[in-house]
């Protein structure tokens, strides 16, 4: 199957997921349940995960064959203090918190790439999944690098 195909596959379940994190927006420093959220979705794919990373951030680590690449793919995951103001069934369930940036998209798409290498196994190295906290802050990803993601090399 082509990736496009296998990852088209996965569409529903990644909506699903994304209104999910965009119903229920954290802020900076807050993403306990979105960080949650992502371990666990990781988890039942078979990936291994670290949490708490620098806080809220979250570390899958997707091994296959024996090269020694990596790559890492990141996501963010906080909301903004906003206000949202449309009516879809998936808006923001707490006033003054929404994710105008898109991060709960981020962290979908994250998800689908991890699904879809966790699935098929077709690459020799190592992915690791990041997600961090507080991008706004510009300390979210440093921090969870600095609090363990280095040691995963």
């Amino acid at each position: 199957m082509r990736p496009i195909d296998a990852i088209a596959d996965a569409s529903a379940e990644m909506t699903t997921f994304r209104r999910d994190l965009h119903a229920h927006p954290e802020l900076c420093f807050q993403e306990f349940r979105t960080a949650e959220r992502v371990a666990a979705q990781l988890t039942e794919w078979g990936i291994p995960v670290h949490r708490g990373l620098g806080g809220t951030g979250v570390v899958g680590i997707l091994r296959h064959g024996s090269s020694t690449r990596a790559i890492g793919l990141r996501a963010d995951m906080d909301a903004l203090p906003m206000t949202e103001h449309n009516q879809f069934a998936h808006a923001s369930t707490h006033p003054g918190r929404m994710h105008a940036c898109g991060h709960d998209g981020h962290t979908a798409m994250l998800l689908a790439a991890a699904r879809y290498m966790a699935l098929q196994r077709n690459f020799d190295g190592t992915v690791y999944q990041i997600t961090s906290r507080s991008h706004a802050d510009a300390t979210g990803t440093p921090q969870t690098v600095h609090h363990g993601g280095r040691r995963y090399r």
